[in-house]
Parts: C-alpha cells; structure tokens; sequence
C-alpha cells in the first residue's frame, strides 16, 4: 500500500466519522429543541386552563352564594319583582360595596301625522343599574359591622353573565390571598402538568403589576426568559391587575431525562462508530509497521545467509581444487569453516522458531534453583573474546548477597549474551560494559550498563518488539533481525521479572532486570 493512498484512506475514514458524529449531535440537538417546545407549550396550556379553573371556581361560588340568598327569602312573582340590591361590607379596606338593578317602565304617546288628535301608545321597559361604593365608619366597638345581602327583586331565572361586572367590582376589591390559597394552586397546577405528562417540581408566585403577593411557594424570584406567566383573575375585557409566574428548577434535566433512552442510544451508537474507527485505524498502521517490518526482517534474513552460503560455496570450490584435497591440513580447516557457518545458519534459524514458539507458548521452559552470578560469568565467556578483540572491558560488580532464583539456565544464559552481544554491536568505539547486582527486598536487580551510541526516548518505547531494529535513514548499520531483546523480554516475563532500558542518545544504555528470589 502506498504512502499516498494510505494517507488518503485515512482522511476519508476521519470526513466519513466526523460526518457521521455531526449529523448525531445536530438530530440530538434538534430533538432537544422540540421537546423544549412541546415542555413550553403544555405549560403554557396548563397554566391558562388553572387560571380559567380558578377563575370559574370564584364566580360559581359568588353566583351560587347569591341564589341561595335568594331562595331563603319568599318567592315573588316575576310581575311583583322590581328591583334587586346586592350588598357588601369589607371591613379590611372600610368599605362599603352596593350593587343595585331596577326595572323601569316609561310610557309615552307620539301625536301622528295622519289624523287630527290622533296618538300611538309607547311602552318602554329597560333596566338600571347602579354600583356604588362608599367609605363608611364601619369599625363600632358595640355593633361590628357584618356582611350582609339585601335582596329585592329580580334574581331567579337570571344568567350568570349578567352578574360579570358585579363579579368583576365587588373582586376588584378583595385582596389577592382571600381570593385564592396557595393549596389551589399548587394542586390545580399539579393536575393539569400531570395531565400534560410534565413530572417535575415547580414554584410559583402572583404579582400585582409587578409587584410580589403574598401567594407564592416558599422562596420564590421571577427570572426573565425562564418563567412562564399567565394573567389571573382577568375581567370581562381581558384585563388583569395579576400575573401567575411558574418556574422548573430542574427543567434541563427533565427535559434530558424525557429522550434519555434516545440520548444513551445515539451516544452508544457514536461511541461504537469511534471505536470502529480507531480500532481500523490502529490496525491499519499495525499492519503497514509489520509489513514494514517483515521485508526488512526478509531482507536481512538474506543478507546474513547470503555471507555464509557463500563461504560455504567457496569452501567447497577450494576442496574440490586437486593440490587442497591432497592437503589435509587445508581440508580440514575448509571442512571447520563448512561447520562454523552451517552453525551460523542453524543458530539464526533457531532464534527465529524459538521466537515463533515463544508467541504461541509451546516453548518448553523448565526451572530449577540457578545462581545468577554464575550464569552471568558463564554468559561473558561467550563475549569475552570479541571485547577484548576491539580493546574493550567487561567489568563486573557483584553486589548482591543473595542470588539464587528458580529459572532456566540455558535459556536465562541467552538472555545475558544477548544484551551483551547488543552493547557489543551499539558501541561505536571499544565497548565498555559493566554489569551489576543488588539485592532489594524480595528482588535479585541486573543493571547491564554500556557506553554505547544510546538510544532516544521512542527507540525505547519499541526497543523490546519482534523485529524492531533502529534505524539510521534508510539503512541498518548493524546486522541482525530484531529479534534478540523481544526474545529477551519473553523469557523474562516467564521468570515472573521484569525489564526496562535507561537510555540518553550519545552516552549509553542500561538493561535493568528484576527477578525474584528464592
């Protein structure tokens, strides 16, 4: 897969997701907003159809109240009834309130233009009426004054709309708290939000022209553009001196819990198109690393058989000279070279099907009681001769009291020469080595130290992985296949240690492994 187009999947797959998330996150946000508009109507809805309940509450109480005046006192005849006066005393506000009707009957005569002396007779019957309200000395410590209804004429039969002005005088003068209780309220709107599937707390109050009532709930402000009104106790002209104001306290998270079941879904939904996303991502370069990898695995896999297969060849080509094969010293020596570089071969094939089986755990890797000490000297024989062949050292400090752990000698001997045959190869100069131990608490600690070339904070980061060799541009400067510190790592982790490199670019490395005691 190329650079180019690999880029180019990448970006499509992130249009492709950011799309996808911001058609969500619009639905969403539109879905909100409709419901935020349907929670606005219903309250509005409910908050007219409280105050119309309330308001025909009042006038029925005032209309029946009055008919049962009137039927306390002697039936009259429609005929013999002429007049009607309602009658009320508000000792509150020391005033008097009378609301007074009259039938009147004016006769007439209007002379014609057609005979001489002639007239037509005209009756006319229409109605007075008449309110007034007086300011009176009520207060009589001898004879409190008590609200009294006169009745006289015509009331039985009347209709209700008839009575609306009186209604909308006698109340106009009643304070707000004697008109309606906070009970009222407070259930009336409770059934109506209800009834509208509104399932929240709410708090109310009633202003007069802007100004606080007594009837409120609790610890109740007005806050503009986040409270709902509605005009109280309005009269026959639509006129009102009060206001209800409802607030939701918890209005947002109502609103959210309403289309909750929508909300975890398309957040479910998002949350798995991201994880797809990253996850295909993440396999992709993956699998770009490891194809990366593996040709260069495959490419110097060739170049370190491609050296011994052509001294093997040249070997055999000497031998079958008629002057060498008469010499057996020469021979013999063509014959080792043979061995050393087939064991070259067999030792590179091995590595790699002990990495293989490693991965797949079908490495058998036996323990027994080992001294640490001892398999690190056993392990720089095996390097001794090549330190000393470029002018190096190898020098160690045995520091560790106690250094006896169950594990594997072959394969923990591997391990050692490993990060030995590493600091051998990074080392640019005459390689200078120092091994140390301690001992910690429950802990054997092997801190291999070089003064190599270094390595940088993300050669660290994969220095352990199979295959990961760093790199100097395009070219590898040291043979090998990447496999020697991942196969490190494996073998560790099977002794139930641990280990890390401390690394700064031009100064050096150091291998730290921690093991367990005995």
């Amino acid at each position: 897969m190329g650079k180019r187009f690999f880029l180019l999947i990448i970006v499509l797959m992130s249009v492709a997701l950011i799309g996808i998330i911001t058609v969500q996150v619009f639905w969403i946000k539109n879905t909100i907003q409709i419901t935020e508009g349907q929670f606005t109507s219903n309250v509005r809805f409910a908050l007219a159809k409280v105050s119309e309940d309330i308001k025909q509450r009042e006038f029925d109480e005032f209309y029946h109240k009055l008919l049962d005046i009137y039927k306390e006192g002697e039936k009259l005849k429609a005929s013999d009834v002429s007049k009607f006066i309602f009658e009320k005393i508000d000792t509150v506000n020391n005033e008097r309130f009378t609301y007074s009707q009259s039938i009147i009957e004016a006769n007439y005569k209007v002379p014609t233009e057609f005979f001489e002396n002639d007239t037509i007779d005209f009756r006319e019957i229409f109605s007075k009426e008449e309110i007034v309200i007086t300011k009176d000395n009520l207060l009589d410590a001898t004879n409190p004054p008590e609200e009294k209804f006169i009745k006289m004429g015509r009331f039985e039969g009347a209709e209700k709309s008839y009575l609306e002005r009186v209604f909308d005088q006698y109340t106009s003068k009643l304070p707000i708290h004697k008109r309606v209780s906070n009970q009222e309220i407070t259930m009336s709107l409770e059934k109506e939000l209800s009834s509208r599937g509104i399932n929240t707390n709410f708090k109310y109050g009633i202003y007069s022209n802007g100004l606080a009532t007594q009837v409120k709930s609790g610890y109740f402000r007005k806050e503009e553009g986040k409270s709902y009104k509605v005009p109280m106790f309005a009269d026959a002209n639509g006129n009102s001196n009060y206001q209800l104001f409802v607030t939701f306290p918890e209005k947002k998270n109502f609103i959210l819990s309403s289309i909750t079941k929508i909300l975890v879904l398309s957040a479910f939904f998002i949350l798995i198109i991201i994880l797809a996303f990253v996850s295909a991502l993440y396999q992709l370069i993956r699998q770009k690393q490891i194809s990366e990898i593996k040709t260069d695995f495959i490419n110097n896999m060739t170049h370190e058989f491609k050296t011994p297969i052509a001294t093997i060849n040249l070997a055999l080509d000497a031998i079958k000279n008629p002057k060498i094969i008469e010499d057996k010293d020469k021979v013999q020596r063509y014959v080792a070279m043979i061995r050393e570089e087939n064991k070259r071969m067999h030792a590179q094939v091995e590595n790699v099907l002990r990495i293989s089986k490693l991965e797949k755990n079908q490495l058998d890797v036996t323990k027994e009681k080992i001294d640490v000490h001892d398999i690190i000297e056993e392990a720089v024989t095996h390097v001794e001769l090549i330190i000393k062949n470029r002018g190096g050292y190898i020098k160690m400090h045995f520091n560790a009291g106690i250094t006896e752990i169950l594990g594997n000698q072959f394969h923990f001997t591997n391990v050692i020469v490993n990060i030995l045959d590493n600091a051998i190869k990074y080392s640019n100069n005459s390689p200078k080595i120092d091994i140390i131990t301690e001992n910690t608490s429950k802990n054997i600690v092997i801190q291999i130290k070089d003064q190599g070339i270094g390595m940088t904070k993300n050669v660290q980061k994969h220095v352990f992985k199979k295959f990961y060799r760093e790199e100097r541009g395009n070219i590898h400067n040291v043979k090998g296949h990447g496999l020697g510190l991942s196969y490190v790592k494996k073998i560790i982790e099977i002794h139930q240690g641990d280990v890390y490199v401390e690394s700064e670019k031009g100064v050096g490395s150091t291998f730290i492994i921690k093991l367990p005691l005995i």
